[in-house]
Parts: structure tokens; C-alpha cells; sequence
């Protein structure tokens, strides 16, 4: 109607309008019956001659403006449409959050540019209650305790391992077993921790008691207090991988254990295209489709 309003101004006619449009003459007046309508005010004085009224003349100066800024916006629903634009907002526990996730947003931001995200860090407990609460679209995190209002798609397990000085004992053995940790003094990380919650069953299992160190609050801070010699830890291979000079991983061959880490996210939340499209892209690079038949 904008266009119509233009052209008629241009042109100085409706039947002018009408032909270098390819309108009938009757749509291009209805066009502008509806454009005054819209507006609530008189564009056109209608007589021998056409002749703008003052909000005709304001309207007029102001027209290819806002048939910039409609395109603009037509635009940008659009790609909004396609899941080409719009905000994320995702949780992610460690070590996914320092140790994965950059690499997978690095390639996920560059065929996606326009797409706004935003990343909070935090255990599973956090940001399952954070989902809840509807402040995040998905998390990226171990299995959280089971709620019936919430969905947990498994990825992957993580591999453990030990890291250790490589002035401990268990430096020179060729294979290390569970049993061999008994009276070593642990790291580990808080008490509702779900990697935490893993190595206390396997070490339970192996060696019944064990002595717990310092309790540290980031599992990515392990390797530096084992750098310091400050105890041991048993923790996920991508959190303490490379080893900080002075440390030592080694492999347990009885351990086959892991927290397993997914995508949870809240049933009756419907995400936008574009977290459709990372949660896919998240998928596609930490499980693979070649190899989720093989998985859980």
C-alpha cells in the first residue's frame, strides 16, 4: 500500500498508478482507502488535480524509510523462520563447558551468524532447576536426578582416568587398578556432584573407605592442585587432558565407569528453530549418527 501511495504521488493519477503498477484502477483505490484508514487520517484531497494533505506530505517524506525498515523486518522474521536467527540460551556443566563446547559453537556460530547465544555454567542440579524455571532453551550436562517434566536425550559417557605427580608411587606401575588407590589422598569435587557421585561408588566397591583431601568446586581446577602435589584425582580424560608438565595421567583397567553426558531439556517447552538446529549440531559432533545405533 506504501508502494501504491508512492506512485500515485510520483505519477500524479490513480490511472497512472494503476497502469505502471498493473493494478485495476478499483485496487489501487482501495489500497489507499485502506492505507488512510489504517493511519486514521486524509493522504490525498481528491479533484481535478491530486493534492497532499500535510499528513500526506509527512507520510510522503517518510515512505521509502519505512518500506526500508518493513523489508528489514520481513527479513529477519524470515531467517527467524528458518532458524537462522534469534537467541540460545544453553546450560553446560564442566569439563563440556571449557573442554567441548567452544569447538562445537565455533562451528555451529560460523554457517549461523545471526544467531544470538547465550551460556550458562553451572552443575546438573543447577541447571535442571534453571530449565524448570524455563531460563534456558536446553543444557548440555550429566544425567540429572529423574523429574517426570523433564527429558534426557545420553550422548556420550565419559572415559576416566587418573592424574597424578609424576614423583607418586604409581608413577612407575605399568597398570594401575582400583585397588592400588587405597590410602591415597583424593580430590574431588562437591558432594551432590554426579562425577563425584561415580568415583565414590567404584572406589566403595574396590577399596571400602578412602580418604577425601581438598574439595575443590570445579572439576577443571583438578590438575592444577595434583600439579601442586596436593593429592590425586580421578576424573573425566578430557578435563585433565594434556597433562600439565609434572602430572602424570594413567588409565585404570578396572574403571569402566562414567557420568553420562546429554541434552536435557523440559517436555512442555517448545524450542525455537534455532536451538533445534544446535541441539542437532551438538549431537551430530559428540554422538555421530554412524554411531548412535552402537550407544545405550
Amino acid at each position: 500500500m506504501i508502494t501504491t501511495f508512492q506512485t500515485i504521488v510520483r505519477l500524479g493519477s490513480f490511472h497512472k498508478a494503476a497502469e505502471a503498477l498493473k493494478y485495476s484502477q478499483p485496487t489501487i483505490t482501495f489500497h489507499i482507502q485502506k492505507l488512510e484508514s489504517d493511519l486514521g487520517v486524509k493522504l490525498l484531497e481528491r479533484g481535478k488535480k491530486l493534492k497532499l494533505t500535510q499528513a500526506g506530505k509527512m507520510f510522503y517524506e517518510r515512505a521509502d524509510q519505512l518500506l526500508r525498515e518493513y523489508d528489514l523486518l520481513n527479513h529477519m522474521m524470515d531467517h527467524l523462520a528458518l532458524g537462522e536467527s534469534g537467541s540460545i540460551r544453553i546450560g553446560v556443566s564442566e569439563p563440556t563447558a571449557s573442554n567441548r563446547l567452544p569447538a562445537i559453537l565455533s562451528s555451529f556460530v560460523a554457517s549461523h551468524p545471526k544467531v544470538k547465544l547465550s551460556v550458562k555454567v553451572g552443575d546438573s542440579r543447577q541447571l535442571s532447576s534453571m530449565i524448570m524455571e524455563e531460563e534456558l532453551d536446553f543444557a548440555l550436562c550429566t544425567s540429572p536426578e529423574t523429574i517426570l517434566e523433564t527429558s534426557f536425550q545420553p550422548l556420550l559417557s565419559e572415559q576416566m582416568a587418573l592424574l597424578i605427580h609424576d614423583t607418586h608411587p604409581l608413577a612407575a606401575k605399568t597398570v594401575v587398578y582400583l585397588a592400588d588407590l587405597k590410602g591415597e589422598n583424593f580430590l574431588f569435587t562437591p558432594p551432590n556432584c554426579p562425577i563425584r557421585i561415580k568415583i565414590e561408588q567404584a572406589l566403595f566397591e574396590h577399596i571400602g573407605s578412602f580418604y577425601q583431601g581438598i574439595e575443590l568446586s570445579s572439576i577443571a581446577s583438578h590438575k592444577y592442585y595434583v600439579q601442586a602435589n596436593l593429592g590425586i584425582t580421578l576424573a573425566p580424560l578430557v578435563a585433565i587432558s594434556p597433562p600439565l608438565p609434572g602430572t602424570m595421567i594413567k588409565m585404570i583397567a578396572d574403571l569402566h565407569m562414567g557420568p553420562v553426558i546429554g541434552i536435557l531439556r523440559k517436555r512442555s517447552m517448545k524450542a525455537s528453530l534455532a536451538a533445534d538446529k544446535l541441539i542437532d549440531h551438538i549431537a551430530e559432533v559428540l554422538y555421530p549418527a554412524k554411531d548412535r545405533q552402537m550407544m545405550f
